[in-house]
């Protein structure tokens, strides 16, 4: 029945992800989509070990290794020298230690594994064309309007609806998203146009000032994901754009000439200005709540976009099946989860990119310099408390468990 279920706006990975984990406690769903057809733009994403703690919960876990590339290296290379700073090695200690592996992933294969879970559930109905626009809430249910005035009612609604989200702005009304003044173009080529001296089994960045390049194998090593980005100022936000190869040149001219050799591979390159959102303390309105970039969009630095909606998912799994007959109780339980982890990751996902990606002169010199210094043992404490985490707030960390504690 309509009054039983969770409307979830926007069928992106967070909103089928938010499906599909629902369903696994026994709670039906229907999940509107904007476009004609449920899919997802752009190409590779990185995955860390707590996409993967994320995938288990959900019950995907065995179908998302299957589409995974498994990588050796995390790579950090200066853009300007060509010399690697340092490398945190993936291999069996970083699994043990995390208990799950890295990956990198088509965005597109990822966004199919949840679409087909969902489409085999019997308690998530899914639906095109259904442009969600607000909101409207009485007594116990809620709906989700439509664009042309129709009403989508169940007892609560979570806004999955991106960037832009339209839940978000009926509850915050805080305005557009910030616009960082940074231009990301993106392209995939095929693996035999790779360099073949740049044709590692890693996620490779190459930092320079105020520009970065970053590739990795995808797609079972049928091709390369290429993401450039220059810090340009550019004041408006822009999103899926095509452009011109010699438009993504300009910001590269002073890069070193192997690294610059991979932007002259790339082709049907399109760009995007890079927007997030301050931290805010509050996600929920009642009975209706927001999900992954409605909730927190962050910087790209940290490749943490889709893990984040991912475990924000887990957590509202895990509330609304405990307290399934107190939706507000819930997503209020579920917003205290995720909020402050969520902000560490929005806020450290700027830091890297000024510290790390675009430094220049005396910064980069010191980035060289720290970076360097570290092993892989002090590499996996600094980023024990993202990846070591189910991202359920209280919950016992898996390094925790491994540890016997």
């Amino acid at each position: 029945m309509s009054s039983d279920r969770i409307v979830i706006a926007g069928g992106g990975i967070g909103g089928l992800a938010a499906a599909i984990g629902l369903a696994g406690k026994g709670v039906p769903s229907i999940v509107l989509e904007r476009a004609g057809e449920f899919g997802e733009i752009g190409a590779g994403i990185q995955l860390g070990p707590n996409a993967f703690h994320a995938f288990d919960y959900l019950g995907v876990g065995d179908r998302a290794r299957e589409m995974a590339v498994y990588i050796d290296n995390l790579r950090l290379m200066d853009a300007i020298s060509g010399e690697e700073v340092t490398r945190i090695p993936l291999g069996d200690d970083f699994r043990a230690r995390f208990g799950n592996p890295y990956a990198v992933v088509h965005r597109g294969e990822l966004h199919r594994v949840f679409l087909e879970a969902c489409q085999a559930h019997e308690l998530v109905e899914l639906r095109t064309h259904a442009h969600v626009t607000g909101y409207e809430k009485a007594g116990s249910q809620v709906a989700a309007v439509l664009e042309g005035g129709e009403r989508v009612e169940g007892r609560a609604l979570i806004g999955a609806d991106g960037l832009w989200s339209k839940i978000r702005a009926q509850m915050l009304n805080d305005g557009p998203p910030r616009v960082s003044g940074h231009t990301t173009y993106r392209s995939v080529i095929p693996v035999e146009d790779m360099p073949e001296e740049l044709r590692w089994n890693a996620a490779t960045l190459w930092a320079g000032p105020k520009c970065h390049i970053v590739h990795y194998p995808l797609s079972g090593w049928k091709m390369f994901n290429l993401v450039v980005t220059y810090h340009n100022d550019a004041p408006e936000p822009v999103a899926g754009k095509s452009v011109s190869h010699d438009e993504v040149r300009k910001g590269f001219e002073h890069v070193n000439p192997l690294a610059r050799s991979v932007i002259d591979k790339g082709q049907d390159w399109k760009l995007w200005v890079l927007c997030d959102r301050d931290p805010v303390m509050r996600w929920t309105d009642g009975n209706v709540a927001l999900l992954g970039d409605a909730a927190h969009p962050m910087l790209q630095y940290m490749a943490q976009g889709a893990c984040m909606a991912m475990e924000d998912a887990v957590a509202l799994a895990e509330e609304l099946g405990a307290q399934q007959e107190r939706p507000e109780a819930a997503l209020q339980a579920y917003q205290n989860r995720r909020h402050l982890r969520t902000a560490r990751v929005q806020l450290q996902s700027r830091a890297v990119g000024e510290h790390i990606y675009h430094p220049d002169g005396a910064h980069a010199a010191l980035r060289n310099a720290v970076m360097r210094a570290r092993g892989p043992g002090e590499w996996y404490d600094q980023i024990a408390w993202l990846y070591g985490s189910t991202g359920l707030e209280g919950a016992v960390s898996f390094e925790t468990r491994a540890a016997g504690r």
